[in-house]
């Protein structure tokens, strides 16, 4: 078994002081920007989150849970209390107010705290580091998990909605359901731009709608508004602990969506997510979950489908047209904060380089990345064929939310201690009530397991396996190839002492390395085997910045390597981690003065590639099915001709072979 490994990119490197942010939007008015990136976040950011109320207060009062609740005033104002705090703890404090403050130069999610954690970490605290590095790749193997099940559980049960009017159209509901998977992963080579601003005015709508509903049920009972009271959440949930702790299983389904905010800020920006959630999300979410318990309030029997009998019954067709379009679009949320995750996991050596492409002139963090796509696009379809109904689903949803955000609330608060410098006793004391808070949450989730909350718990496994097999592979095959090339000072002293003797040729050429200490295996072989050099030689290594961009001073790094005029130089490229890395455009930026006094000839410069054929080898370096997965997995790196914009025409591919 046989691959080709690419071994002309360099690993990540630890980064120098963080540059200054680039303006994000200068080519247009800002206000005009804004505006579109806050229409934008409601249509992409808070799709999964506002979409809960169609299903989590009947989820808690479900008579099929194994675990249900009684219904009784008591346990009304119990339960709306609970989830009102919930949201307001989890979503509103921890995410909005703090964890959106550890960004990476502005992006977010897990895998930025993992790279923030990286960043900083010393001699003494490096074991800790490891460990909660991997730890947050677990967390982020998780999310990855919530972005496949998210759509298949949101679209399914807004098709489902159909056999609402018309029962015979049951035979229609997985069908119909695939065609609308097909379509929203097809459409988004479109880029989140394009989709939020056709998804925005829809959430806009679907938000007054939540909140409308939620205020005509609260005016026919308005003692609901006693929930608002923190007693009636702690007298539920420690009170009648046997009834309270299982339903918290269901009280997480009301905010799945909170790490997607964290996760898509680098598409959209803080502070339009934040406006966007205190000032129209979690008001309407609100209203609506206090309007869905007025109902129920006044009637037991409303617990059925509470949601849509807020609305009268001339109202509830459009309702449900609205509700259909509405969970479709809670599927853009979690796919375009995969995109993040998955890119920025690449970047940072735990995934193989994947082709990105960004969608957006003026918003950087926009982005697409095609495999990424077809593979959730794929494992949705298999999750709708395989469980084919919503409620099937139900018990896998929350396992992978809480379990995210588990993490991040401790990778957080390290960051805060050991970077923040926040002080001890506010650390241990807020972090751990926070924590204690998310643990309740995750225990009650685990008592799900056998009802299919091990899906979430299989494919975070899965993709957390592949992740750091991957970066394992990495090392050993880098510690090979090393070997393998030599030391490159030793490789040109021996050149220009004529050996081997080589032949001199007019033009430049350029050889991609992962660094300056050792030889490419391409200019070795070029000149050991073909006898020829070129007049001007460029070792070039690409470095990729923990941060999300590199100014273009900052950009190439030049070293003669000891010798003023043997015609060979390295340059190091340095790009940030969401920038597309064109060699030839950083090889412009070399100056004659840094290039021997000759300025570098890239007209007709010839590239060359070094790779590698993986094979596994007899060492127990890792077991043998890791190895098969590395080397399994490096079949999906990206073209590397394409991925520095390399001219193909002048590309030359030259490699060997290692066994791992």
């Amino acid at each position: 078994m046989t691959a080709q490994y690419d071994a002309s990119t360099s690993d990540p490197a630890p980064a120098p002081e963080p540059q200054p942010a680039p303006a994000r939007h200068a080519a247009t008015p800002r206000g005009t920007l804004r505006l579109a990136l806050a229409v934008g976040a409601l249509g992409v950011v808070f799709g999964d989150i506002g979409t809960s109320p169609i299903y989590a207060l009947q989820t808690l009062f479900n008579p099929a849970d194994p675990h249900p609740v009684p219904i009784n005033d008591n346990n009304v104002f119990g339960l709306i209390s609970l989830i009102f705090w919930s949201m307001m703890i989890t979503v509103t404090i921890f995410y909005v107010m703090l964890a959106m403050r550890a960004d990476n130069d502005g992006e977010g999610g897990i895998m930025a705290l993992i790279t923030l954690i990286r960043r900083h970490t010393d001699g003494r605290g490096r074991k800790t580091s490891l460990v909660l590095a991997a730890l947050g790749i677990f967390g982020a193997s998780l999310f990855l998990g919530d972005s496949m099940i998210t759509p298949a559980i949101s679209v399914l049960s807004a098709v489902e909605g159909l056999k609402v009017i018309d029962p015979s159209f049951e035979s229609w509901v997985i069908p119909l359901t695939a065609v609308i998977i097909v379509l929203l992963f097809v459409f988004q080579r479109k880029g989140t731009a394009s989709i939020g601003r056709l998804f925005g005015p829809v959430m806009i709508v679907w938000f007054l709608t939540l909140a409308a509903l939620g205020i005509g049920g609260i005016a026919h009972h308005p003692d609901i508004l006693k929930a608002l009271n923190p007693v009636y959440a702690v007298e539920f949930l420690f009170g009648h602990f046997h009834i309270g702790f299982f339903a918290l299983a269901a009280v997480v389904l009301t905010f799945t969506g909170a790490e997607a905010l964290y996760a898509d800020m680098g598409h959209f920006g803080r502070k339009n997510i934040t406006a966007g959630w205190i000032f129209l999300v979690f008001p309407a979410l609100l209203l609506n979950y206090m309007g869905q318990g007025a109902m129920i309030l006044e009637s037991p029997a409303n617990v059925s489908g509470p949601f849509f009998l807020l609305a009268p019954e001339s109202g509830r067709v459009p309702l449900l047209v609205l509700a259909t379009t509405a969970t479709v679009i809670a599927s853009q949320a979690v796919i375009t904060g995969a995109y993040s995750v998955a890119s920025q996991a690449s970047k940072l050596g735990y995934l193989p380089r994947l082709r990105i492409s960004h969608t957006s002139e003026h918003e950087i963090g926009q982005i697409y990345v095609p495999w990424i796509n077809w593979l959730l696009m794929l494992s949705v379809l298999t999750l709708v064929f395989a469980f084919r109904s919503s409620a099937s689903l139900a018990y896998a949803y929350g396992m992978a939310v809480i379990g995210t955000i588990t993490i991040v609330t401790l990778l957080f608060f390290y960051i805060a201690r050991t970077q923040w410098h926040a002080p001890r006793w506010l650390v241990f004391a807020g972090g751990g009530l926070l924590l204690a808070f998310d643990l309740l949450f995750l225990a009650a989730n685990s008592t799900k397991i056998v009802h299919g909350a091990w899906l979430p718990l299989v494919i975070g496994v899965t993709a957390f396996t592949v992740m750091v097999t991957w970066q394992r592979g990495r090392e050993i095959v880098t510690a090979k190839r090393s070997r393998m090339e030599g030391a490159l000072t030793e490789f040109i002293d021996r050149l220009n002492a004529g050996e081997p003797k080589v032949a001199q040729v007019p033009g430049t050429a350029v050889f991609l390395n992962r660094g300056a200490e050792t030889a490419p295996l391409a200019m070795r072989a070029n000149m050991e085997r073909n006898h020829v050099r070129h007049a001007q030689i460029v070792i070039l290594s690409v470095e990729v910045e923990p941060v999300p961009r590199v100014a273009e001073a900052d950009r190439v790094i030049v070293d003669d390597l000891g010798l003023a005029h043997d015609g060979i130089i390295h340059v190091t490229a340095r790009f940030g981690y969401m920038e597309s890395q064109d060699v030839p455009a950083a090889l412009r930026l070399v100056k004659s003065r840094q290039s021997e006094g000759r300025k570098l000839k890239l007209k007709d410069a010839t590239y060359f590639l070094s790779t590698i054929q993986l094979r596994p080898g007899p060492k127990r370096t890792m077991a043998k099915w890791r190895k098969r997965l590395f080397i399994a997995t490096s079949h999906i790196t990206a073209d590397a001709a394409d991925h520095f914009k390399l001219p193909r025409e002048r590309t030359v591919i030259m490699g060997s072979h290692i066994d791992i």
